[in-house]
């Protein structure tokens, strides 16, 4: 009975046991992130919602069902979660069209970007996208590496690609759009593409880019507000400033939990894509050291075990999630620190955001199933596929 797994295709002694550390890694950001949304949120709670831990409680909701996903993804065979995908990639572009259905979907400041969710007030889809492409790509490469040269077509993943970034992009959610598109580049790459394969796309895709900028004012007001910082502090920037100020007056050791909060309180939504300011204030230079420290780590853990994973579709997907989770905190903190235009990118663990939690929480899962997946080790290199890694 002991190497009995209702999930696994093969038993348990096969696999190497889950990697502890990764999951411990897991557990530390999303305690940390709870800990900074309440510091940030507490104040708009209470004066909005009657309560100091409203934002709290609803993350823990949203951690609940992440778990969840965590869990089923973690065990789930990798067999298993391939035949899957299709109905997780139609589900997440049905949960996208939804958004412009009358009654179900919600509009934000001119953008359809949510449906109404019972327990969870709104869900938005195109973090549902960021996971079902990482693992359609995934899929997809797998099958053409195991096909001969003359038969293998990358055109499905092409498609899929375009698919997934025109339906994020019709919510006029350009940022999600461009990251998803991203982070599809970046496995196109992984999955051994050649780089002259990527001329002709940047060169079609920087046109492309600067006419979605155009077309809708409020980017080109972001742009302008970015690159005209002093002129426009109390009107495109007013949050980014307040951001700046909130995290120089951390200092070195930071404000402290209970004292500090004087400035990032007063930043429009910072329990949402501003919260990392609400740390960087309270524990100072120190605190967001600690911090990147356990952000690099957590990502070399995570590439760690995609190139040392024996399963050619686990290694991509979880490369994937890799690269999704760095890029997506790497962006959100250059944002927060005026090092880049506001975008609208959550933190993953911190920001308030059941949909991103949930996400984070699945992907993580899948890295904790591949970390089991035993290894093809040779002369000192991983080999995946036809990628030496």
């Amino acid at each position: 009975m002991h190497n009995f797994n209702f999930f696994a295709e093969k038993s348990v002694s096969s696999y190497k046991k889950s990697d502890t550390g990764f999951i411990l890694l897991v557990m530390i950001l999303w305690g940390i992130g709870l800990v900074t949304l309440y510091l940030c949120s507490a104040a708009k709670g209470e004066s909005g919602f009657g309560s100091s831990f409203y934002f709290v409680k609803r993350q823990l909701v949203s951690s609940l069902a992440g778990l969840v996903f965590f869990l089923l993804f973690s065990v789930m065979g990798m067999e298993k979660i391939r035949k899957i995908i299709p109905f997780i990639v139609i589900a997440s572009i049905i949960l996208c069209l939804l958004t412009f259905v009358p009654g179900i979907g919600v509009s934000r400041n001119g953008a359809r970007r949510w449906i109404r969710m019972p327990y969870f007030s709104t869900f938005q889809p195109s973090e549902a996208i960021k996971f079902a492409s990482v693992l359609y790509l995934a899929n997809i490469f797998d099958k053409q590496e195991k096909l001969p040269a003359e038969e293998k077509n990358i055109a499905g993943a092409i498609l899929g690609l375009v698919v997934f970034t025109l339906v994020i992009f019709a919510q006029s959610d350009f940022s999600t759009c461009f990251f998803v598109f991203f982070i599809g580049l970046l496995m196109f790459f992984a999955a051994g593409a050649k780089l002259k394969w990527f001329l002709p796309v940047a060169g079609l895709g920087l046109p492309v880019v600067c006419l979605m900028i155009f077309l809708e004012p409020y980017r080109m007001n972001r742009i302008i507000g970015f690159l005209a910082k002093d002129s426009h502090q109390q009107t495109y920037n007013f949050q980014m400033s307040n951001s700046i100020k909130a995290i120089s007056n951390g200092g070195i050791f930071g404000q402290g939990f209970g004292s500090g909060m004087t400035k990032a309180v007063h930043v429009p939504e910072v329990q949402s894509d501003y919260v990392f300011a609400g740390w960087a204030e309270a524990t100072g230079l120190f605190g967001v050291i600690i911090y990147l420290a356990l952000l690099f780590y957590f990502i070399y853990k995570i590439f760690k075990i995609s190139t040392s994973c024996g399963d050619y579709f686990a290694a991509l997907a979880s490369f994937g999630f890799g690269a999704s989770i760095a890029f997506q905190s790497m962006l959100n903190i250059a944002v927060v620190g005026g090092v880049l235009p506001s975008t609208g990118i959550p933190l993953p663990f911190f920001s308030s955001g059941g949909s991103s939690m949930m996400c984070t929480l699945a992907m993580c899962g899948f890295i904790v199933n591949a970390s089991r997946c035993s290894a093809e080790y040779e002369n000192g290199i991983y080999s995946v596929g036809d990628i030496n890694l």
